[in-house]
């Protein structure tokens, strides 16, 4: 379905709240916004037990195209995306050959894409030793930001940034108000941790303490406020890290934050012993860290959440020996993000507005994609039909790979149709994303 049409629903959520509404679409984007009785003639109507959302926008996608499409790439991911209401994503800079640390880089990963992608696409660069000169001309080009390590990425062709290369990256990102997104864990705190080995959880966990978060934490905000620039912490898991987040957005550092659905559900008392599935790094953390990232995001203090889709072949993960030092360390979700979100945030008391905000609007506006984030007039029309209460297990992704640690979960809440741009997207569709750049209207 495209040029003119108008969706309607009991309940719809707009930036203003939930309510009753008319939405009108043409050409791709939202015209009006209407009472629900006002939608002319032949509407879309929701059923009773479906809400009209925005289409989420998840800023933390590892796609690996190319080099590494065997662990996903751009088909794969991109289908899985709109399959869970999921209509803009933001790939990562790393675990793809080559990374994108130039602008070179960043071209041949448009080319992968191209003609591949499901839902809208956008990018970001990288930052490691060296290419700060780069930085300005990744975002020139389109990329939403640059990421950084502040510790081995765990692949050879992204090597982390010291204090002195963090500096130097963040001062030439300040002369374009660019934004440096990081991942806080610290080496030194981990080299005097045990080594990782085993099967034991127990284990896996004390070689990555939580002390190597809030260390790593402690040096973005040092080096941010004294840059001026715009950083942000991806996947928090460590909420022992709050109150250092919360000094320095108080003294005026512009720090942003993240967590993630893994973090959000699973707890490290409940992690079976070699189910090798749930590492991830950094880890998941005891049952109060889950219940204080909750308690943060309900006052504001974590600002979004995002999957952080990391897979890789079942090989990598290990299972075959349970062995928590040897496997690949990431979490695959991307298409069961919006319902394991829902499925605890109702738990706590917590809205689908929440949800939105959490998931649609934030991302969004950390990442310069005006036209995303809200059902709103000039905004793009991706939108999702979501049965809030609908029960389901999970079972058959669209991800490349199989391995991942919601399988067999019960959930609460099913998406039921996806609209990009309003055109309806099912399966066996062309492809019909677009590739963005920052800033696009």
């Amino acid at each position: 379905m495209s040029g003119a049409f108008v969706v309607r629903a009991r309940r719809v959520v707009l930036p203003d709240g939930e309510r009753a509404a008319a939405v009108h679409v043409r050409d791709g984007a939202v015209v009006a916004v209407t009472g629900f009785d006002e939608a002319g003639d032949q509407p879309v109507t929701l059923a009773e037990d479906e809400v009209l959302l925005p289409g989420l926008v998840d800023s933390h996608v590892h796609v690996n195209e190319p080099g590494r499409t065997e662990w996903e790439g751009f088909a794969s991911a991109t289908r899985a995306a709109a399959a869970g209401g999921i209509t803009t994503i933001v790939d990562m800079p790393l675990n793809s050959v080559p990374p994108t640390v130039n602008v070179k880089a960043l071209q041949v990963k448009r080319q992968a894409a191209q003609g591949q992608v499901s839902v809208d696409v956008a990018f970001w660069g990288g930052a490691v030793p060296g290419n700060a000169s780069q930085l300005p001309r990744l975002l020139a080009d389109g990329a939403v930001g640059v990421k950084c390590f502040l510790l081995d990425s765990g692949v050879p062709e992204f090597p982390p940034l010291d204090d002195a290369g963090l500096r130097t990256a963040l001062t030439a990102l300040a002369e374009v108000d660019g934004l440096l997104i990081a991942h806080c864990e610290d080496d030194d705190v981990i080299a005097a941790a045990p080594e990782p080995g085993g099967p034991r959880y127990a284990d896996f966990l004390a070689s990555r303490p939580e002390a190597a978060e809030e260390t790593a934490i402690g040096r973005l905000v040092a080096a941010a406020r004294d840059t001026g620039a715009r950083v942000h912490v991806v996947h928090l898991a460590d909420a022992g890290a709050l109150p250092l987040l919360r000094a320095a957005r108080a003294e005026g550092v512009r720090i942003t934050v993240e967590t993630c659905p893994h973090y959000l559900t699973f707890a490290a008392e409940d992690v079976p012993d070699g189910d090798t599935a749930f590492k991830c790094c950094p880890p998941i953390r005891e049952a109060w860290h889950r219940e204080a990232l909750w308690a943060a995001l309900a006052d504001g203090d974590i600002d979004l959440v995002v999957s952080d889709h990391s897979p890789c072949t079942p090989e990598l993960k290990r299972l075959d020996v349970g062995d928590f030092g040897l496997a690949w360390g990431g979490i695959a979700g991307l298409q069961v993000t919006l319902p394991v979100v829902w499925t605890g945030a109702r738990a706590r008391g917590r809205t689908l507005t929440d949800v939105v905000r959490w998931m649609s609007e934030a991302p969004a506006a950390l990442t310069g994609l005006p036209t995303k984030g809200a059902i709103a007039v000039g905004r793009d029309a991706d939108l999702v039909a979501f049965a809030p209460d609908e029960e389901w297990d999970v079972a058959a992704l669209h991800h490349r790979n199989p391995v991942t640690p919601y399988a067999g979960r019960h959930l609460t809440g099913v998406v039921r149709r996806t609209w990009l741009r309003g055109q309806l997207l099912a399966d066996g569709d062309p492809p019909r994303g677009r590739l963005l750049d920052r800033g696009d209207r």
